[in-house]
């Protein structure tokens, strides 16, 4: 019995703990604070290692500790705070037309320019956004996971993620075109 202790523990420490960076800045966009984050990853960790015998080998073991973290913030967190004053989809799509209008594109020799965005522009545009949007992105664009994957830690169907993947992506274009355009990635379409 102590031998399968160990053999589990073993395999807990090599599936589990190389995804805490992952589990942590996920957790950290979800709450907003650094030790709000820290408490949702080890309340996570608690939870994972004591249901470790419930994780199927060869199964994304990422996912399975995403879909512990999500429900523990959900249980701590969005339960106990009020919610962001929901979107409604017209007003995400007016103003996303609203955008779209102004015929923006991507300007010249933009290539790759996630990672040359500073952060602090980006995530905030990203804290801006509704918790279910912003949950979205933060697991797809951000996390890579799949969609199914996303749609099983939020608890939702997989329709549901690409309606608020596409609501959050929206939102975001609008909060950034401003700054696109201003650093050289955006500019107004001559006709």
């Amino acid at each position: 019995m102590l031998a399968d202790r160990d053999d589990d523990r073993a395999r807990f420490e090599a599936s589990a703990l190389p995804l805490m960076g992952a589990l942590h800045r996920t957790a950290f966009r979800l709450t907003r604070s650094r030790d709000d984050a820290a408490d949702v990853v080890q309340e996570t960790f608690l939870r994972a290692y004591r249901t470790f015998s419930n994780f199927v080998p060869g199964t994304n073991c990422k996912a399975w500790l995403f879909t512990i973290m999500y429900s523990v913030f959900v249980n701590r967190y969005r339960k106990a705070k009020r919610e962001p004053m929901p979107v409604s989809l017209e007003e995400v799509e007016e103003r996303f037309h609203r955008g779209v209008a102004a015929e923006w594109e991507r300007g010249p020799g933009a290539g790759d320019v996630g990672a040359e965005w500073p952060r602090t522009e980006v995530g905030n545009a990203l804290d801006r956004l509704p918790e279910s949007f912003r949950s979205a992105v933060v697991l797809v664009d951000l996390e890579e996971l799949s969609y199914e994957d996303a749609a099983t830690v939020l608890n939702c169907p997989v329709g549901t993620l690409r309606s608020r993947l596409f609501r959050g992506r929206n939102l975001l274009f609008l909060e950034l075109q401003d700054y696109g355009r201003k650093m050289g990635y955006l500019r107004v379409r001559q006709t």
